[in-house]
This record gives structure tokens, sequence and C-alpha cells, in this order.
């Protein structure tokens, strides 16, 4: 691989103390600030979308983020920062069925990088993998792929009463938790959240899909930040074929708009990599239609 060179940083607010970033990562990346974790997780999420929105291409095979940004090795290096820096990452099982042989480990997206993830792990007092998060509301899991076998790899199943019922037909590796939450419905975000406090405590959140997922947590204010990377190629969308955009299952504008306040921009080739910090708290004068 090509040596990168370093992010072109345009913009740039301070959200707390500089991550300690190893080499080569600091020298690419550039200064990495992140909010100090209370009692409360912090839940970031990150994603790539088309300049036209769309971020996935919803075809067998090419459905994942690495046909949204060309493969990007700058996108895949601050995945894997994120990552790297994550105690939990969350995915819906959607997502999980359109990358079926994926790990969310910040090795997995860049192997190259992988003695400085690690070292960046460790000096934040990290475990080795970040908690890989299912959420199935079904429970309709095929737990024979790696996320559910891959020794030293810990993943937590969020589903429903149900669910677990159905995933508990099978054998269950030591390294995976399967929690059943009482609810017939989507499982709430609040809930997820919840639930991933109770195996790794408090800690920092990322959430990486799918937009039905982003939707949910944007809709009850459970989402801090998010890391956009905007790819420059235009997909296009055909009438009766679904090429989903960011957020999905939730109508926000023009009655209950969510607004952002935007933190940083970077640039790498033809890239560009935003970042934009949400308000857990509804604006002032908007009556909240979510309960």
């Amino acid at each position: 691989m090509t040596e990168l060179g370093p992010f072109e940083t345009l913009y740039q607010v301070a959200m707390g103390p500089a991550v300690p970033l190893p080499e080569p990562l600091d020298r690419i990346y550039g200064t990495l600030t992140l909010p100090r974790i209370g009692a409360q997780p912090y839940v970031i999420s990150n994603f790539v979308t088309t300049l036209d929105g769309v971020v996935s291409l919803n075809q067998p095979g090419q459905s994942g983020g690495s046909e949204i940004s060309g493969k990007s090795p700058y996108d895949r290096l601050l995945m894997g920062i994120l990552r790297a820096a994550a105690d939990s990452v969350i995915v819906g099982a959607g997502t999980l069925r359109a990358v079926p042989r994926h790990l969310w480990t910040a090795e997995h997206i860049f192997p190259t990088m992988a003695p400085a993830y690690q070292q960046l792990r460790q000096r934040l007092g990290k475990s080795p993998t970040p908690v890989n998060v299912i959420v199935s509301g079904s429970g309709a899991l095929d737990l024979e792929l790696p996320v559910f076998r891959t020794p030293g790899q810990t993943t937590l199943i969020v589903t429903t009463e149900a669910g677990e019922r159905r995933l508990h037909r099978d054998a269950i590796s030591p390294s995976l938790h399967v929690v059943g939450l009482d609810t017939t419905g989507a499982i709430a975000p609040a809930a997820i959240l919840a639930t991933i406090d109770r195996i790794t405590g408090p800690g920092m959140v990322l959430l990486e899909g799918g937009p039905n997922l982003l939707g949910d947590f944007v809709a009850d204010r459970c989402l801090d930040e998010l890391f956009l990377t905007l790819a420059p190629q235009l997909a296009g969308r055909e009438i009766g074929v679904d090429r989903p955009g960011l957020v999905a299952g939730q109508l926000f504008a023009p009655s209950n708009p969510r607004w952002s306040t935007l933190v940083d921009v970077r640039r790498a080739n033809d890239h560009l990599f935003l970042r934009y910090q949400f308000s857990r708290e509804p604006a002032a004068g908007v009556l909240s239609t979510q309960s």
C-alpha cells in the first residue's frame, strides 16, 4: 500500500481532550479530540454517503460501505480509529446480512494499521477489541457467522424475548451474550444502550448502521455525534429501486427537524470528512413529538 499523506484539516472545534493517537495515525489523521465519558454512554455514528445521499447500493454483494466510498483508504483509516476508540460497536441485523463475514473491529477494516490500532486501545486502557452489538428483534441470525464465533471477540445480541428463545435453540459460544427485552415492537435505543451499559459499563458507543437504526437513535435523541464521509460519486436512483439514504423509518422535517452543529471538516483527495454534534435536548421553542 502506498503510504498515505495527511488529511487536510479545514475546520476543527475541540470536543475535549486529545486522543493519544500513535504513529502513524497521528501523522495521517492529525488531532482527534473526544469528550470525557461520564455515567451516560457517549454515542457517535459513522457513515459514508454519495453526493446524492445514497448509503448502500442495495445489490447482492454490493451493499457495503466500500462501494460507496470507492474503497477509500482514508475512510477505512478513520473507521478504524473510531472502532479502536470505542467500547462497543452497534449494527442492525440488516447490516450484518449485507456484510456477513465482517467483524466490527479496527483491524478488520484496515489490517495494515493493526499494530497502531492495538497500541491506541492499550493507551486508552481498553480491551483488545470493542464489543460487537447486533440488534435483531426477531433473533433470526446465523450463529455460525464470524462475529459470533471468532475467538477473543465478545459479541452481544440485543433482541426480544421471542428472539432470545429462538436463538437459544442453537449452541451459544461462551463469548456471546444474548439479552431478550420485554418488547413486541422496535427495540428502543435507550433499552439498547442500557443493555450495553450492563455488559461493558459506561463508555463510547459507535453506531455503524443501518439507516433504520440511525433513524431510531436520532428520533429518540440518543445520538451525540455523526462522522460523515462524503464520497465524490453520484449513485442515482431508479423508480421502484430502494437505495437508502442516511436515515430511514423516521420523518423529522418540517414539523420536527433535527439540526446539528458542524465541528470538524477534513479533506483527503476528493473525499470530505465531516463531523457534526447533536443535542440530546429539543431545541428551544420546538415541541417534540417523540415519546
